[in-house]
């Protein structure tokens, strides 16, 4: 599995990091993780292939985590060329169904009617879903809003976990045990913490519990200032850790995740 970074940032504006998006190729599958605010900017400054995309999968539906989804849609009626043809599948949780057919009044038919097949998926937590032969991607709830899912992708080479928006959780940390890459949000400083997000030390306690080999931190606001949470994480997780940024890549195989320059 191949995995670029479009977007490390929240909804906090900042030069450096944009919202979240993640772009995942493995095995024919070319999967868009969140589509935050400059997803498709990002895609064309790295060299994605944002227009190949075939399945989108949204974790939640504070709008840093999908408010550039209509935009993306539209973008693949209207951006391209040769016109698309390719069917698409977006996955999401409960309730997806229903906020797309209301964009659908808001913004006209071609948000749930495009010009190429598209398909509607509602997860609930605790599923399995195949996205083709050989590529399965999990669900598990994540305490953030009533609907937050983690996403893992699993290939017969390594298994990626995503954690989208979340607070710490035994359960999740059990369920992403023996990940190949956890890439994990690590939104706020310890002085700022909450329920709802993880800061450096949750983030490493998850990733130690759920003994990962590598740890990705992402979904950083700019309140860290100067410093780098993977810094701060360092010293209570015993495996490789780095702190994502907007255009990074990494290779996700069996036992370990390794960083493009």
């Amino acid at each position: 599995m191949r995995l670029a970074v479009l977007g490390s940032g929240t909804v906090a504006p900042s030069s450096e990091r944009t919202a979240p998006a993640y772009w995942l190729e493995a095995d024919g599958v070319r999967l868009l993780l969140d589509c935050g605010a400059g997803t498709l900017h990002r895609a064309a400054t790295f060299g994605v292939p944002w227009a190949d995309v075939t399945h989108i999968a949204i974790t939640h539906f504070h709008i840093d985590h999908w408010g550039e989804l209509p935009h993306f849609l539209f973008a693949l009626r209207w951006g391209v060329e040769p016109l698309r043809r390719d069917p698409l599948v977006i996955l999401g949780p409960r309730g997806i169904g229903s906020r797309l057919a209301h964009l659908t009044e808001a913004y006209g038919e071609w948000v749930l009617h495009p010009e190429f097949p598209l398909e509607v998926v509602e997860l609930d937590a605790g599923t399995e879903r195949p996205l083709a032969d050989g590529v399965v991607i999990e669900t598990h709830p994540t305490p953030h809003t009533a609907e937050s899912l983690a996403y893992a992708v699993r290939t017969e080479t390594g298994r990626l976990v995503y954690t989208g928006d979340t607070g710490y959780s035994e359960t999740l940390a059990a369920w992403a045990t023996g990940c190949d890459l956890l890439l994990c949000e690590c939104s706020l400083p310890e002085e700022r913490a909450m329920d709802q997000h993880l800061t450096p030390a949750g983030a490493a306690r998850l990733a130690r519990t759920a003994g990962a080999t590598r740890l990705v931190l992402t979904h950083v606001y700019p309140v860290f200032g100067g410093r780098d949470p993977a810094t701060l994480v360092a010293g209570e997780f015993e495996g490789t850790v780095v702190t994502a940024r907007d255009g990074d890549r990494f290779t996700v195989t069996r036992a370990y995740g390794v960083k493009h320059p």
